[in-house]
């Protein structure tokens, strides 16, 4: 079997349902997405249920060791950790915040092929450079489609079907997976793979890059920062997987002008040098790679950094960016001050970042949750089935969430709404996102506050908690939250 295969359940295929796809898909998560395993003991050291584990990951002083790259790794050499599978429960990370699971992405991905064989899930060590995964998906994926296209069911689906043609792939890609997806779209691993693929469906991928990833590089300086930040600081400050996430756009606000980031920059701010130079230089080929029949779903309406200035070492974010004017040339008021736009995000990635093309679904969605949505769902499904449209009717604009990503249990923190003025109709849940711990869900009570509503939430013990906001149009916005005790 082939070792990124998932468990999938036995079904047969309903002659005649035009709903059901004869293609092939291949599932590519995100960075931390992928359960990690070490190759010489088995033991799992990224991707656990429950929440001690999560607790102890981000507060021991070993937590995360496992997880650092060696000097081997750095050179190329993979094989000491094993990707086992797409993540199954519910994580998080500072900065990132939550994770939601894939299973409910899965599920969506089952309802709509012939047979289960259809459906690869490809985990992958996201501490690699995405070249590296991008070579890897190449290969996997012309394994898949060769051998689903030997497979009895492919031939009933085909018969099933109004356009009978043999199968081709379709990668459903969230977040950084998007990313290994058009590497591996590269003609150079597999010359036939970009024409035999239908559609490349991306769930929030920062094909430009996030000012997230840099403001992890540089946690704690300037200021000190709670434990888990600095934890997750020291194992990406040489995690290549992470400056493949840099931004490749003008985001450094520089005076009366903005610019790329450089390789010294990053440097400055705490990353790596070489990593950062390696990173933009395969953003680059990357910009090449034309993504067939690219849809995007979009997350929106979350307070987002953009842009940053970088002052003595400290990095300072922004949640507005620049533009063009159509001669290229940066759009800025009469007093010839830079023009700043706030185009909101998921919270993690910018608009414009994750949008290629116009394609497009927009979802006010936080990024965790981008692959787990009901209407993202719906969205990568009609995609699966071949619809002329990505999705059904948007609705209501929905609202932004903003929350802390981690709290001490027993204080207070604040909760944010924007895009609402009134509570009326607006409901707010808190609960446990630990099946084995299950607890009364808490309903916080939300006040007007300006342009928005706000409320005073005390989480009381320790866990990992998701915080869901319905809105009067039905919305259901979701983040998670992590309450430890922390230094």
């Amino acid at each position: 079997m082939d070792q990124h295969a998932g468990n999938q359940p036995e079904t047969t295929l309903v002659p005649g349902n035009l709903d059901i796809t004869q293609d092939a898909v291949v599932i590519v998560p995100g960075i931390m997405g992928s359960e990690l395993r070490d190759a010489s003991t088995g033991r799992t050291v990224w991707g656990l249920s429950g929440v001690r584990w999560l607790i102890d990951a981000w507060t021991r002083p070993k937590g995360l060791k496992a997880l650092h790259m060696t000097d081997a790794e750095l050179d190329g050499a993979a094989g000491r950790l094993e990707p086992v599978q797409l993540l199954r429960h519910s994580a998080w990370t500072p900065y990132l915040k939550g994770f939601e699971p894939y299973t409910d992405l899965i599920s969506a991905v089952h309802a709509c092929v012939a047979h289960p064989a259809a459906v690869l899930e490809f985990p992958y060590d996201w501490r690699f450079p995405v070249t590296t995964n991008g070579r890897l998906l190449a290969a996997a994926a012309r394994r898949h489609l060769s051998t689903w296209r030997e497979h009895p069911a492919h031939t009933d689906a085909i018969r099933a079907r109004v356009d009978q043609r043999p199968a081709r792939l379709v990668f459903v890609a969230h977040s950084m997976g998007g990313l290994v997806a058009q590497a591996a779209l590269d003609p150079f691993h597999d010359g036939d793979l970009p024409a035999d693929t239908r559609a490349v469906i991306t769930l929030g991928t920062p094909f430009h890059g996030a000012v997230k990833a840099a403001a992890i590089l540089n946690t704690g300086h300037g200021a000190p920062a709670p434990l888990p930040h600095q934890r997750l600081k020291s194992l990406c400050t040489n995690l290549p997987g992470l400056h493949d996430l840099l931004p490749q756009y003008l985001c450094m606000l520089d005076g009366a002008d903005a610019r790329h980031l450089t390789p010294a920059d990053i440097e400055h701010l705490g990353g790596n040098r070489e990593l950062a130079r390696l990173a933009a230089d395969s953003a680059a080929k990357r910009a090449a790679i034309s993504l067939p029949g690219h849809r995007a779903v979009v997350g929106t309406n979350q307070t987002t950094a953009q842009s940053m200035t970088l002052r003595d070492g400290v990095l300072h974010t922004h949640c507005h960016t620049v533009r063009r004017n159509s001669d290229h040339t940066l759009v800025r008021e009469p007093d010839g001050t830079l023009k700043l736009f706030d185009v909101q995000g998921d919270g993690t990635v910018h608009k414009e970042s994750a949008a290629l093309g116009t394609a497009v679904t927009h979802l006010p969605l936080h990024h965790g949750a981008v692959a787990s949505d009901p209407f993202a769902l719906r969205a990568v499904q009609e995609v699966l089935r071949e619809d002329t449209h990505l999705g059904p009717p948007m609705g209501g604009p929905g609202c932004g969430l903003d929350i802390p990503d981690l709290a001490r249990p027993g204080h207070p923190w604040e909760l944010s709404l924007t895009g609402l003025h009134s509570p009326a109709g607006i409901t707010c849940r808190i609960t446990t996102a630990d099946p084995t711990r299950p607890a009364p869900p808490l309903a916080p009570r939300l006040h007007s506050a300006g342009h928005r509503l706000a409320a005073t939430i005390t989480l009381p013990a320790p866990g990992l908690y998701r915080v869901t906001v319905t809105t009067r149009d039905r919305r259901h916005i979701s983040q998670m939250i992590l309450a430890a005790d922390h230094p």
